[in-house]
């Protein structure tokens, strides 16, 4: 029996450590939820180091700017050094080979999501395959959960602590100037 072949990937740009493995989790994060915290912690026990890719989308207006967003995500993690923020744009498969990551995490609340989540993860291995697309199925208990959701809730006056971290409740309810009772 022979030896499983070592992994010789190392990153394009230096930002993935030779023998490291390096996975990125993309998404808009407007707001963070605890749905999104509980995939990049597993993301964080399945591999070494994780890159939160922030999209930004020059169509929509975001409730937090991309600045916004990069500290709570940071705050949420306590600065944890295996956790980057940054933003994404281009195609997630090339920006996510460029940075030597081995996986590309996503969370699946539904099985709609499956859906959607597999063409393009069926895409992005067209591209790129030697970057793999790891799906992770949600937390049962918050798969309902979704930023625009929350926002909705929100601002309407919900009560949608416990749908997101701490610091992000904070900061939700100093931007919509509502009070949850």
């Amino acid at each position: 029996m022979s030896a499983p072949p070592s992994d010789s990937r190392q990153s394009v740009s230096g930002l993935g450590e030779p023998g490291q493995r390096l996975a990125v989790c993309p998404g808009s994060f407007d707001p963070l939820t605890v749905g999104h915290v509980a995939i990049i912690a597993r993301g964080l026990r399945l591999f070494d180091r994780v890159i939160v890719a922030v999209s930004v989308n020059i169509r929509k207006q975001p409730l937090f700017s991309f600045e916004e967003r990069t500290t709570m995500i940071r705050e949420a993690f306590d600065n944890d050094p295996r956790l980057q923020v940054e933003a994404l744009s281009g195609l997630l498969a090339t920006w996510a080979r460029d940075r030597g990551a081995v996986a590309i995490l996503r969370g699946l609340r539904a099985a709609a999501d499956f859906e959607y989540e597999l063409q393009m993860a069926q895409m992005n291995r067209h591209l790129h395959p030697e970057v793999d697309t790891v799906f992770l199925p949600s937390d049962p208990g918050v798969s309902y959960v979704s930023s625009s959701l929350v926002k909705e809730v929100a601002a309407l006056g919900g009560d949608v602590r416990g749908l997101v971290p701490p610091n992000v409740h904070a900061a939700l309810m100093g931007r919509l100037g509502t009070r949850t009772p």
